[in-house]
């Protein structure tokens, strides 16, 4: 009995018992189902995400001042660098305009109690100097009202942007914020946009607790030339990134006047961008996702181990002809083998098909996407399939192997 026909048995066997087949293949595919399944809805809903930032971040790097001083040996410090300066980041931008589009702003404080009449915030309110390219650059959208003009970022006009959390304070809901006005610092300055509602991460209203204002505005109040200033400059390619960051690298050195094989004396480095956060979050969906699905598949191959046993146990007398015929236990082991890798791959077809249909189900009820086809997790479900036939139907293939074969024709 050569290998093909062994093959030919195996198959047959897997015919003949059909409902044996059926019920082994379905408690295969339920585990096939909840890792494909599982794995194709995270990568579906994280697609879906991507798609709706696309861009925020992706192309985006930092320029700020650079951070020293900091003990070293023998009692000696890091090279202390100056500030990076309004006026050396008003110079930035005007020559990286070329190259593409960069936003220049500085925090003022993040303590700030803004009063209108007698109402008045708790003193925790970040007060931020940006110009007009700030919030497209930054992806966080006005909801009502305007951005800054040009006009209003080059004078230094006292208009500001406001977040929901500030208006909620300082307004009734059937008021107007638009064109009122608020005071902090002592002085007044005039409502113009209103931040579309961010929400909170780890206790951070981030926008939402926020005033911003004129960087030119902001750079009045630094009576101390203590602000520290950062560019952010959007390229134009995501694929140029290295190249635009080295340019712009030498367009601050210049700037700066950094000398010739000295070390920049300032810090440029990409943005963290919404896709790399998305990233490690999905990453850590998919290591759960594949833990819950190797666990199901682990009962499902306890189970195809019982059902193979109870099959060699059934078909005793059937082994003990094909080892009287001259079927050595290896040709015993490869038909049992055979037929239990074969159950688990038609069993894993159907978790396949499953796990793609109910993830991509999931993905689009959570919000509305394409059909995704996880090519990666089909190869390496019909890979763990192969490996569960093959630990699942090792040992009662072993068992039929070493049966007696006179005392196998004698069973009944």
């Amino acid at each position: 009995m050569n290998l093909l026909e062994n093959i030919k048995e195996a198959l047959n066997s897997v015919k003949v018992n059909l409902l044996r087949t059926i019920l082994t293949g379905t408690i295969i595919a339920i585990g096939i189902t909840s890792l494909v399944g599982m794995l194709t809805a995270i990568d579906g809903i994280k697609s879906q995400i991507e798609e709706s930032f696309s861009g925020l971040g992706a192309n985006n790097f930092d320029i700020k001042s650079k951070v020293g001083g900091t003990m070293v040996q023998e009692g000696k410090s890091e090279k202390i660098f100056p500030l990076v300066k309004y006026k050396e980041a008003l110079a930035f931008q005007s020559e990286f305009r070329n190259s593409g589009v960069s936003t220049v702003f500085s925090t003022v404080s993040g303590a700030v109690e803004v009063k209108r009449g007698s109402k008045k915030t708790n003193p925790n309110v970040r007060v931020t100097g940006v110009d007009d390219f700030y919030f497209n650059i930054k992806g966080i959208k006005i909801e009502k009202g305007r951005n800054f003009s040009n006009t209003e970022v080059t004078y230094g006009n006292n208009v500001c942007i406001v977040g929901i959390d500030v208006v909620e304070t300082l307004f009734g809901k059937d008021e107007n914020p638009l064109n009122d006005y608020i005071s902090f610092y002592g002085k007044r300055y005039t409502i113009v946009g209103i931040l579309e509602k961010q929400g909170s991460v780890g206790g951070d209203s981030g926008p939402d607790r926020a005033i911003f204002i004129p960087v030119e505005n902001a750079s009045r109040l630094d009576s101390n030339g203590t602000f520290r200033y950062t560019i952010t400059a959007s390229g134009t390619d995501p694929l140029k990134l290295e190249y635009e960051m080295g340019q712009a690298t030498g367009v601050m050195r210049k700037i700066r006047k950094d000398r010739i094989g000295e070390e920049d004396s300032f810090e440029i480095a990409k943005s963290r961008s919404i896709g790399e956060s998305l990233e490690q979050v999905a990453g850590y969906l998919r290591i759960g996702g594949f833990t819950i699905g190797f666990i199901t598949l682990l009962g499902a191959a306890i189970g195809l181990m019982n059902i193979m046993m109870v099959s060699v146990t059934e078909r005793t007398r059937e082994i003990g002809i094909r080892k009287a015929l001259g079927a050595t236990p290896l040709r015993i082991r490869q038909q049992f083998l055979i037929e239990a890798i074969v159950i688990c791959i038609l069993g894993g077809i159907l978790g396949v098909f499953l796990g793609i249909g109910i993830g991509n189900i999931v993905a689009n009820a959570i919000g509305p996407g394409g059909f995704l086809i996880p090519w990666l997790w089909i190869l390496v479900a019909f890979i763990i399939c192969v490996i569960v036939g093959l630990a699942s139907g090792y040992f009662p293939a072993y068992k039929a192997s070493k049966l007696d074969p006179i005392e196998s024709l004698r069973y009944e």
